[in-house]
């Protein structure tokens, strides 16, 4: 299973915010440390702040930071948020009835629907069991490695 970029992306701007605890950080920042675009920045943060996992202000001197404290972010609800629109294979989004030119022929007599859900079930029931804060274990590390004052 792979997760796309957009989750990617969240992942590492939550990250970024937990490492620079409650300072305001902006988008550019965030890009820079982890040489990605800031255009593909803009729609995670949007989503981001509209689910509560961080806050945004806009202006001169504006920036975002985290809502809450990292332990209270858990990485299987962020992971799900952002991959929940999203079918892991073709047969997830349509039933044995419906057919249509994007559906699997073999939906509805096929294990592979069944099995590939159990596994993507228990690769949520895993990533559950962490909180952003498990993610920093080595957070002056992580902060050296972003270019980040440590300390």
């Amino acid at each position: 299973m792979r997760l796309n970029t957009f989750t990617d992306y969240s992942l590492r701007t939550l990250i970024y915010l937990a490492l620079k605890d409650t300072s305001l950080v902006t988008r550019r920042e965030i890009a820079g440390a982890h040489e990605i675009s800031d255009n593909h920045l803009m729609k995670v943060v949007n989503f981001l702040s509209r689910q509560g996992y961080i806050e945004t202000t806009r202006g001169k001197g504006g920036g975002m930071r985290l809502a809450r404290a990292p332990e209270k972010i858990n990485i299987g609800k962020v992971v799900h948020d952002c991959e929940s629109d999203i079918p892991l294979i073709v047969c997830f989004k349509c039933n044995s009835r419906t057919q249509d030119n994007n559906s699997c022929r073999l939906n509805g007599v096929c294990a592979l629907k069944g099995l590939l859900s159990e596994a993507h079930q228990a690769m949520y029931k895993t990533l559950e069991r962490y909180t952003l804060a498990d993610l920093l274990v080595k957070k002056t590390a992580m902060q050296r490695r972003l270019g980040l004052k440590v300390g």
